[in-house]
């Protein structure tokens, strides 16, 4: 993980941590590609399995009345082949309908039962505080992501009496160390990932999503300048790109056993 560079704020060292799982879980297709897209092209090419869940189909998406018919299979297509791009082959779908996500127990279970199967180092998702800086970021299907992975991580992925079939069907309680946020606050990034080398394969992935970008040349500038803002704000040398989580330790030295 020697590619992970990281603010003094952090509790993530990327130099002492061993991660060969990672489990990520956003509300639609394109999400992740925004969101870390350059991260996870990073892991990957270190040879860590990464995997995604989409919780909704993207179904209220595009711009296009004509796609209406065909836009779930059509942002599936669009994800696939986007996380190709930056090395992924596992993704999973809840099905969920765009816009209308909620952490109901139903959707926590499932978030249990995919995390409990997989055993990952890492969850990444969605934020659930809203940022006021920039309202997209929030979207409320990204808020319900972020709130129903967070309840699924903390008790009940750990505890062995939540969601006792789970358990019977052979997915033993774990414990999950470390939670990753991404469309974050500002004020609560404390983790930056150096993903120079990775912005042209993040800007394809992104790129594939095309029945979501009106302007495509406007979305890649914007989005390399907020790259390189993070690298300033991380303290990288000039130039350089970021991404920007807000990390969380779940099980870990700081941490102490009990619900």
């Amino acid at each position: 993980m020697a590619f992970d560079v990281s603010s003094s704020k952090s509790p993530f060292n990327a130099s002492t941590e061993r991660v060969e799982r990672v489990l990520c879980f956003t509300a639609h297709p394109d999400d992740i590609d925004f969101g870390a897209a350059g991260t996870i092209a990073a892991w990957t090419a270190a040879g860590v399995q990464v995997s995604y869940c989409i919780m909704t189909d993207g179904d209220a998406g595009g711009f296009d009345p004509v796609d209406r018919e065909r836009i779930i299979e059509l942002r599936a297509e669009e994800q696939r082949h986007a996380a190709s791009l930056v090395g992924v082959q596992d993704i999973h779908y809840l099905h969920e309908r765009d816009g209308y996500l909620e952490p109901t127990h139903e959707v926590i279970k499932r978030v249990v039962e995919l995390i409990r199967r997989i055993r990952p180092q890492i969850v990444l998702t969605m934020h659930p505080e809203r940022n006021w800086d920039r309202i997209q970021k929030s979207h409320p299907d990204h808020l319900a992501a972020g709130e129903a992975v967070t309840r699924a991580i903390y008790p009940a992925v750990e505890n062995p009496f939540a969601y006792p079939e789970l358990a019977e069907a052979g997915l033993a309680a774990y414990k999950l160390p470390w939670l990753w946020f991404i469309s974050s606050p500002g004020s609560l990034e404390n983790h930056f990932v150096d993903v120079t080398d990775h912005v042209d394969a993040k800007l394809a992935a992104i790129r594939i999503h095309a029945s979501q970008h009106p302007d495509v040349a406007h979305m890649e500038r914007v989005v390399r300048n907020n790259l390189i803002a993070n690298g300033g704000r991380a303290g990288f040398p000039e130039g350089r790109s970021a991404e920007a989580f807000h990390v969380v330790a779940v099980n870990g030295n700081s941490t102490i056993a009990g619900f």
